[in-house]
């Protein structure tokens, strides 16, 4: 069978558009199952955008047609964007051109003029493939008609017939199937395959919504549920042979208090000169074998997802929780790596082993952080493995004072933790606190990870590097004449070093909206991504890097696991079971999976959150400025770390206009002006859940008196440092 890249060639050759005989007879294809085979990979290529059929049924050539393709963007308000991929830009869609598009379709359009911004403007000439059969969102039945209103992928409405609204009444979210797509003159339709629920009844509708909106798998094959039990859930004699034996060294896990899985463990202990620290990590890679239903399983998901209201787990739950967690007090299989450190937080020597353990001690951080800081209780309950406490804060402190010292980013941004109450419902909304114990953890892993990259990069070994760029020429520029505008003084030189972007973040700590200017200088970079191209780490000022220290719950970890495991059975370079192309491919998939799940927390948490506030409509809170466009105030709710939007026509009577590139709002006749970074009373007006809105209100009462500038006073600021 030829090739994709055959047939393109061929096609070139001929120089004219081709129906599929002439195709199959150009290329020499003449047996049956040859030539279904043969209809199918044009099918494949027409998909990926590399041909198209014409209506006389003809293959062409998709550069020879002057047209775009690529995968469409909807927008909530009708208008869409062809996302291209390629770097010429992006391809504005205007709403009669998305009237037959769904989010996600992958559709071939002719430039056709200037859009807003001066973006290219398209038409859409041939929908390729559609991108879904089915959508999530809330059933509405108005005058008789039903239909659904599609959540987070632009609002699309689905026309449901009676026969197929399953049960599902006014206010239900469901889950539907398309049944017929959208035309320029007709609406698309479904019918309703799942009821999930109203998330007035129960928060947790918004967890379902979203593992049916982001495609994520919440339940095992039975295939790979039967591989899990026949591991059983005790280390088996056998498994024990040829590993050094650690099992009298006091190795603890310290993690939050919510945690299930504990991938890693930590030891150390006073050298001359320094530390010895172990990182002990789940051996996953022994139980989860290449090509087998536990390791397809888990490639596919590539991460496991986490919810206010549950996991969604990279593996079952008798691995993850069961036997490849290092649980307290038992037998656990692991993968260690040695280091001696510096007092100056120099790893001077590391040696990887497969080791076996029993976790000492099961701790929390803020059980650790107290007893490190001297809480008589906490040191009382602590006292078995305190001296190993104090330990691993002696070596944390050498590793803080190397990643000072090589000036890696210092971003701690405020983190919500939503509490649920025994019936599903929310509880609270706080802000995570993170403490020394926390960075004692992080350092110690990020100290592994490092040993783990430079060990497979000396031994040649095609391996997935954690990678992050460092921030985009144009996107630096615009945060640099923001942040001048602020007050603060950048360089250009700022862009390509991260221990000058951390003075400036410094400088900038004591302003109410921080967190907004550090995630601003976040924006400016790429995401990191999983690649065998190592090109290094900004944000931790390192030249190597990989992540090691999860392999429970992230599928790169688990091929560095299976790296690291060839070179110490003395394999060559040339028989490890994955090429650089295969590395390729799967720190796509593995990046794109692990985005796939990001996008699918937010989703949920900012639903929970808005839930939450929904409950508190009519209240005055405190709230930062943290972004201003010429239609409002968007305002960090500090409480709760969620933006509400203050609309310009909820302010004084006035006509409004964005001054000094964007920083403030100022009132033409009165005068009277809004900056970023302001601390403001709002009151919350309305909350839509579905929509994730917040529209709040100034609280004219409470702001009386504390207005007049954009920098907040030395007693705001104290309160604002103290909630953080």
């Amino acid at each position: 069978m030829p090739g994709a890249n055959d047939i393109i060639t061929a096609l070139k050759a001929a120089g004219v558009p081709l129906v599929f005989d002439a195709v199959s007879a150009l290329l020499e294809v003449r047996a049956p199952g040859h030539l279904e085979a043969l209809r199918q990979r044009l099918g494949e290529l027409v998909a990926a955008g590399r041909l198209l059929c014409n209506r006389r049924g003809e293959y062409c050539l998709i550069e020879k047609l002057d047209l775009v393709t690529g995968v469409v963007s909807a927008h909530r308000d009708g208008y869409g964007f062809l996302l291209t991929g390629d770097g010429s830009g992006d391809v504005f869609l205007p709403p009669a051109e998305m009237r037959q598009l769904l989010d996600g379709d992958r559709v071939a359009v002719r430039v056709s003029g200037t859009g807003p911004r001066g973006r290219r403007a398209g038409v859409v000439m041939e929908i390729l493939a559609r991108g879904r059969q089915g959508a999530v969102g809330r059933y509405v039945r108005e005058r008789g008609v039903g239909y659904v209103v599609e959540a987070g992928r632009g609002g699309r409405h689905y026309l449901v017939p009676d026969a197929g609204r399953g049960g599902a009444t006014d206010g239900h979210f469901v889950k539907i199937e398309i049944i017929s797509y959208p035309t320029a003159s007709r609406e698309a339709q479904g019918k309703v395959v799942r009821l999930l629920g109203r998330p007035e009844d129960d928060p947790a509708v918004a967890t379902e919504a979203a593992l049916e909106i982001f495609g994520l798998p919440a339940v095992f094959p039975a295939e790979v549920r039967r591989a899990a039990a026949a591991l059983g859930s005790e280390v088996r004699a056998a498994d024990k042979a040829g590993r050094v034996d650690l099992r009298e060294l006091p190795l603890v896990t310290i993690d939050g208090a919510d945690a299930r899985d504990f991938d890693d463990a930590v030891y150390a202990e006073p050298l001359a000169g320094g530390w010895r620290l172990l990182v002990a990590i789940a051996d996953v890679s022994h139980y989860v074998r290449p090509g087998e239903p536990l390791d397809q399983e888990a490639a596919q998901r590539g991460t496991s997802a986490y919810f206010p209201d549950r996991v969604v787990p990279m593996l079952p739950e008798q691995l993850s929780n069961g036997l490849c967690s290092l649980n307290p007090d038992v037998e656990r299989l692991c993968m260690v790596c040695d280091m001696r450190v510096s007092a100056a937080g120099e790893v001077r020597e590391a040696r990887f082993y497969r080791g076996l353990m029993r976790s000492r001690r099961r701790l929390v951080y803020e059980d650790v952080q107290a007893a490190h800081d001297g809480n008589a209780e906490a040191r009382r309950r602590l006292h078995a493995v305190q001296g190993q406490i104090d330990h691993l804060y002696g070596v944390y402190a050498s590793l803080a004072r190397a990643r000072q010292r090589r000036g890696a980013l210092e971003l701690e941004l405020p983190e919500a933790q939503i509490t649920l109450g025994d019936d599903g419902r929310i509880e609270r909304i706080s802000l995570r606190q993170r403490n020394d114990a926390h960075r004692l953890i992080e350092e110690c892993m990020i100290a592994a990870n490092v040993q783990a990259a430079q060990f497979l990069q000396r031994h040649r070994l095609a391996t997935l590097y954690r990678v992050h760029a460092g921030p985009d020429e144009e996107k630096f520029e615009n945060l640099r004449l923001m942040l001048q505008a602020l007050g603060a003084r950048v360089s250009g030189q700022a862009r390509a070093r991260p221990r000058e972007l951390n003075a400036i973040l410094a400088g900038l700590r004591a302003r109410p909206d921080y967190p907004m200017l550090a995630t601003a200088v976040l924006r400016t970079m790429a995401q990191a991504v999983y690649q065998p191209a190592n090109i290094g780490h900004f944000g931790l000022a390192l030249k190597t890097y990989t992540h090691f220290t999860s392999p429970i719950r992230r599928y790169p970890d688990l091929l560095i696991h299976r790296g690291i495991g060839h070179v110490l059975d003395h394999g060559k370079p040339a028989a490890f079971g994955y090429d650089i192309a295969g590395m390729e491919l799967l720190g796509k998939i593995s990046s794109e999976r692990e985005r796939r799940a990001e996008e699918a927390a937010r989703h949920v948490e900012t639903r929970y959150k808005c839930a939450w506030a929904k409950e508190r409509v009519g209240e005055v809170l405190d709230g930062v400025v943290s972004a201003i466009t010429h239609f409002g105030l968007f305002v960090t709710l500090t409480d709760m770390n969620v933006d509400g939007l203050v609309h310009v026509s909820s302010l004084r009577n006035d006509y409004y206009h964005l001054e000094r590139g964007g920083l403030r709002l100022v009132g033409e006749r009165f005068g009277q002006a809004y900056g970023l970074g302001e601390l403001l009373r709002v009151r919350i007006l309305r909350v839509d859940v579905d929509e994730a809105r917040i529209d709040l209100v100034l609280d004219s009462e409470a702001t009386a008196g504390s207005r007049g500038h954009s920098r907040p006073g030395a007693g705001a600021q104290r309160r604002v440092r103290a909630r953080r």
